[in-house]
């Protein structure tokens, strides 16, 4: 008889489980004692410090942090367990919308949602992060041309969900982007939809820092790098930063230091070879009144 399943493990869910194991070490116990003390199996705590529970329960997070006398952690953990939960058959956010999202895709999500900064450059399109309903639209339609209009709009509800990390109230993530110009003048949909659009990047929140790599930078790097994304982590997480880097067939995930030193340093240069801010926006508004006329 086959093993069975594993659920997939997330981030959320490895720093629960990583808070967990730490207050157990720091109360001096041992796994099999507190399991004892909570009424639960010792599998069933070691796979919730592995992050890899089938069903994180609210009441052993509570006992817990009563065992290990750690109750002024309650409130932060139970909001952690909250979004890693999967409690009777509520997952993350975008569990709802697995069938929508690419299985290829779904791991980069959950590592967007758990970041805490994303260095971004795109030569080539607005990444679906900043992606305006109508621009959105329009490549979806053409990337999904067999897609019911019921799975495009769950296409744009994804999308929508993940841009909440930029617009909550309470820490934001913080991104430094940096276009290449080459974005605002290739024309997706009409000039009506550009206009939105790079109006929508010009408005973009304080916590987003937009930088245009004008034609006549040239190749700053003496290649063309491609698209990449570096994600960066709250340190007491203990998830290493991550270069992300999308292609049509598949996408690759870089983590080693050597590769995440090497584009941090051509990030670096492109942002010094792009406009700054202010001009960058100043160009998205002007580009868009181009498109006006």
């Amino acid at each position: 008889m086959p093993s069975p399943k594993k659920p997939p493990t997330t981030i959320p869910r490895r720093q629960l489980g990583r808070h967990l194991r730490d207050m157990r070490l720091e109360a001096g116990m041992s796994i099999a004692n507190a399991a004892r003390l909570i009424e639960r199996g010792t599998g069933t705590l070691q796979r919730l410090e592995k992050g890899e529970a089938g069903r994180i329960r609210m009441l052993d997070i509570q006992a817990l942090c009563h065992v290990y006398e750690t109750t002024d952690k309650l409130d932060g953990l139970l909001e952690l367990a909250k979004v890693a939960a999967s409690n009777d058959g509520e997952g993350l956010w975008w569990d709802e919308f697995s069938a929508s999202i690419r299985k290829d895709f779904e791991l980069y999500v959950s590592l967007e949602a758990a970041a805490t900064k994303l260095s971004v450059y795109r030569p080539d399109i607005i990444m679906g992060l900043f992606q305006s309903p109508s621009y959105a639209r329009a490549l979806d339609k053409r990337f999904y041309p067999d897609f019911s209009d019921t799975q495009l709009d769950e296409l744009m509800t994804v999308r929508v969900n993940r841009q909440r990390i930029i617009t909550r109230r309470r820490n934001p993530v913080q991104v430094e982007l940096v276009l290449d110009e080459l974005v605002l003048r290739r024309l997706v949909d009409s000039p009506r939809t550009m206009i939105g659009q790079l109006y929508n990047l010009a408005d973009l929140p304080a916590n987003v820092t937009i930088r245009l790599l004008p034609f006549t930078a040239g190749y700053p790097l003496g290649v063309a790098p491609g698209p990449f994304i570096i994600l960066e982590f709250e340190r007491v997480t203990g998830e290493k930063p991550t270069v992300f880097v999308e292609s049509y067939r598949g996408n690759m995930y870089y983590d080693k230091p050597a590769a995440i030193e090497q584009y941090r340093e051509a990030f670096d240069r492109l942002a010094a070879a792009s406009l700054s801010t202010a001009d960058s926006k100043q160009a998205l508004r002007r580009t868009a009144r181009e498109y006006e006329q």
